[in-house]
């Protein structure tokens, strides 16, 4: 079935990750699933559906759920005659067969089952501990920054007493409380646009120290890479699996070195049957993570985290197309840097910028934030909010830190904070990772009500205690996490309240509104909200310099109008922050009908061409 010259690498990676030979072959793409079934239907081992077997859990209870994993085996039953009935992924092993006998003190016979229904079962039967510690580390190890209780006692008192205290006020002195609302409002509106246009200048002069060339590249030799995880953290994505295995195939780096973790939860057979139905080698680990809410992506990258073999880990979304050369590109900058830089954030963009006016606007907001705004916020040495995918840390330290929380549902943003707490930081690496922007609006709104609603949670559980905080990261830090997590989702929030003030007051020709504008208010409050929206069609203009994507400078217009759509957002964000704060609102991919290899080859070719001039 394979050659001597193939063997000798399948066995090399299973003793180098203490897999069982199929598994290895499995994983790594030496075996499609189709001939592996083939090959034990002729061998005389038809697979039973081990699923719907009747098991006596006292001997899987004797198993340990990383070895139950590593050989794929799951103990059945005592068959009564003295034999205990084991499935295995691969029943012809005598090695695992003898180590399974002395084990049990039985002589053991193997009935074959899919590699796949035994992840699902040793999951399920053994996960118990593994996703309890994925679920609650965090909160045993720092309960502090943990996301579990949304709302602290005294948050609560503050934020009543607010409201409470501003409705007096409002019934003392209706007029001058309004106007001074008003103007605060509008004037902090125009003081966070002011403060990211200085961020996004910064950043536009800002030259990446980080950065690594393609003579460096050439330099690295193979062998000398260490083992490099994936996290693929995936929900019902059963239509992009192929596509997915596709985009892993283009990463230049030794596939024997690449720990791929595809992360199923227990209740996706869909996701599962697709992994199953593949008629080409898959090149990742399937990774079944047991039912316990939250059902969240960072309690399954947190679950993901027990298995995980590399030196370095990343996370990518299942629609991602990163640059080829990207983890290269990132162990050799994590061996230029200082050791107190644990994390790398790459660029991320659309494949589908072109594809209609909600992929351009997304297309430039997030231009301008990768290109223009993280290296600013890099300069100024103040937390980052990572992005979702396309981080690359140093496992070690990830584990350290207790993972991701899996109570926040911008779990990144949080961790970029946590990062900075503990004293290390944060790098930009210059390589870009494509991903499919949202083309449908209420889609879009689902994904970013998560986000927002997450920046809520964010500033919820850090600003329990600002003084502690202020002594963790400085003045620095804190002006610079509040502005960049906090107000934002207020930005969002204030804009459609202001631009209901003016409507009212330009529509209605009421005295009692005008009582409420005089007009150096008026004046005031107009040019603070003019400006401020000017501002940001300006910063999204910048965004497309650097890539070359002049032909969505124009769209940039429409700030304004994305703007509402994310107040929208916000609103409903807010609303599920109070009724359902762990509800992780998932997004639907693969709606795009563009395909990623041309426009990928058109970001590439405009990045070199930029790069030369």
């Amino acid at each position: 079935m394979f050659t001597t010259g193939k063997l000798q690498q399948i066995e090399q990676i299973a003793e180098e990750f203490d897999y069982a030979n199929i598994k290895a072959a499995l994983n790594f793409g030496f075996l499609t699933r189709k001939d592996y079934v083939s090959f034990l239907d002729r061998a005389g081992f038809p697979l039973i559906d081990v699923r719907n077997e009747v098991i006596d859990e006292s001997f899987v209870e004797q198993c340990d759920l990383i070895q139950l994993n590593a050989y794929l085996f799951l103990p059945i039953r005592n068959d009564g005659k003295g034999n205990l009935i084991v499935a295995a992924a691969d029943p012809l092993d005598e090695k695992l067969q003898s180590t399974l006998e002395i084990k049990f003190n039985l002589k053991v016979k193997f009935v074959a089952a899919s590699d796949l229904d035994i992840t699902w079962m040793v999951h399920k039967l053994r996960g118990e501990f593994f996703v309890k510690e994925a679920v609650f580390s965090l909160m045993k190890k720092d309960p502090d920054s943990s996301g579990l209780i949304t709302f602290t006692d005294a948050q609560l008192v503050f934020i009543f007493f607010f409201i409470a205290l501003s409705l007096a006020l409002l019934t003392i002195n209706f007029v001058n409380i309004f106007i001074f609302f008003n103007l605060f409002f509008s004037g902090f509106f125009l003081f966070a646009i002011l403060f990211k246009l200085y961020i996004a200048l910064k950043g536009s002069r800002y030259e990446l120290q980080e950065t690594v060339t393609k003579a460096e590249l050439k330099l690295i030799e193979n062998d000398s890479l260490p083992v490099y995880t994936i996290l693929l953290p995936v929900y019902k994505e059963d239509k992009l699996i192929r596509k997915l295995i596709w985009n892993l195939r283009s990463l230049d780096y030794p596939r024997g070195k690449l720990d791929v973790k595809l992360l199923i939860e227990e209740d996706d057979d869909k996701t599962l049957n697709a992994v199953r139905n593949l008629d080409f080698p898959a090149n990742f680990e399937t990774i079944v993570v047991p039912f316990h809410m939250p059902k969240t992506k960072p309690k399954a990258c947190n679950y993901g985290l027990f298995y995980c073999k590399g030196k370095y880990l990343t996370i990518y979304d299942a629609e991602d197309v990163p640059d080829s050369d990207q983890l290269k590109k990132v162990v050799c900058l994590f061996r230029k840097l200082p050791k107190d830089y644990i994390v790398l954030q790459g660029a991320l963009n659309y494949f589908n910028k072109n594809e209609n006016v909600l992929t351009r606007m997304f297309t430039l907001e997030y231009s301008y934030w990768f290109d223009y705004m993280l290296p600013g916020l890099q300069s100024l040495d103040v937390p980052i909010p990572l992005g979702g995918t396309s981080n690359h840390f140093k496992l070690d330290k990830l584990r350290e830190l207790g993972g991701w929380d899996p109570f926040n549902v911008t779990e990144d943003a949080d961790l970029g904070l946590r990062v900075f707490e503990k004293r290390y930081k944060v790098g930009v690496v210059n390589s870009t990772t494509l991903e499919e922007a949202n083309n449908e609006p209420f889609n879009w709104i689902r994904q970013r009500s998560r986000w927002i609603k997450g920046y809520m949670q964010t500033t919820l559980v850090h600003m329990r205690n600002p003084v502690k905080l202020v002594g963790k990261i400085g003045w620095r830090g804190f002006f610079g996490f509040n502005f960049f997590v906090s107000f934002t989702p207020i930005t969002f929030l204030l804009y459609p309240v202001l631009l209901s003030f003016y409507a009212v007051y330009l529509i209605f020709d009421l005295q009692s509104v005008k009582i409420l504008f005089p007009d150096w208010v008026l004046y005031i409050s107009i040019f603070n909200f003019i400006a401020g929206n000017t501002l940001m069609i300006y910063i999204n203009m910048l965004a497309v310099f650097k890539r070359r994507y002049y032909e969505l400078i124009l769209f940039a217009m429409l700030n304004p109008f994305y703007w509402l759509m994310h107040s929208i957002a916000a609103y409903k964000g807010l609303w599920q922050l109070i009724y359902k704060p762990f509800y992780w609102e998932k997004t639907n991919h693969g709606l795009t009908k563009v395909s990623h290899s041309a426009s990928a080859a058109a970001a590439v070719a405009a990045v070199e061409n930029a790069n030369k001039e």
